[in-house]
């Protein structure tokens, strides 16, 4: 009984983040013809207000974010051409990234560097992770579960770092950067606490990343000291 409620608040922490985090967003991803742009207009419009110009706004099938390599701030198709509170609270969000970016924000720096460092790490570690039970079905030596241990640190151990250094980042996209540009006037009065709500459904998404990232990693950690 005791092993079925930890099976269940697990599921819980993984999955109910993510859960709640969409259903915020499709709550407000209504079409409002109040609202004088969809959300890639307004993230151009925000990039030249605060001296950007020449970050690019493009349409992406994976996922709104920032590029810091290719300066662009990327939008999926339906917060690209919606003209919905979601789609303007995003495009507000991946600008904060841009800003961070044009401002010299350092954590965001450590992160794009680390992002490059922890695929490499990861891959290396699934690598591993796939040779060991040959090596060790050859050699019947102990040295196979070594590696393959070493691969699950470094493959779980590089995301769940990655994860750790993500989540300040993007609340600071949210909250010190977008939250007030939303806040000056773009948005009106009624429609700030729920955009407040999808920023922290936003940040959520990120939480339940790095709660599953932990999660594996301590299931490594555990299988070491045994």
């Amino acid at each position: 009984m005791i092993f079925v409620v930890l099976i269940i608040a697990v599921l819980l922490v993984l999955f109910l983040p993510s859960w709640w985090a969409n259903a915020v967003l499709r709550r407000h991803r209504g079409e409002r013809k109040d609202y004088p742009g969809t959300g890639g207009e307004f993230a151009r419009h925000l990039l030249d207000r605060f001296g950007m110009g020449h970050v690019r706004v493009e349409a992406a099938d994976g996922g709104d974010h920032y590029d810091p390599a290719a300066k662009a701030v990327r939008l999926s198709p339906e917060h690209m051409d919606g003209r919905s509170l979601t789609a303007v609270t995003v495009a507000a969000h991946e600008v904060g990234h841009a800003i961070q970016d044009h401002k010299g924000y350092a954590p965001l720096a450590w992160r794009t560097r680390l992002v490059s460092v922890a695929n490499s790490a990861e891959k290396l570690g699934v690598g591993l992770m796939m040779f060991a039970p040959m090596l060790l079905l050859a050699t019947r030596a102990p040295v196979g579960g070594l590696i393959m241990l070493l691969g699950g640190l470094m493959s779980f151990g590089a995301a769940a770092l990655v994860h750790l250094v993500t989540l300040p980042v993007e609340l600071d996209a949210s909250y010190r950067r977008a939250m007030p540009i939303l806040a000056s006037g773009y948005l009106p009065r009624r429609d700030l606490s729920p955009a407040r709500h999808i920023l922290t459904a936003c940040a959520f998404t990120y939480v339940a990343a790095s709660l599953s990232s932990m999660l594996n990693l301590w299931r490594w950690l555990a299988i070491l000291r045994r």
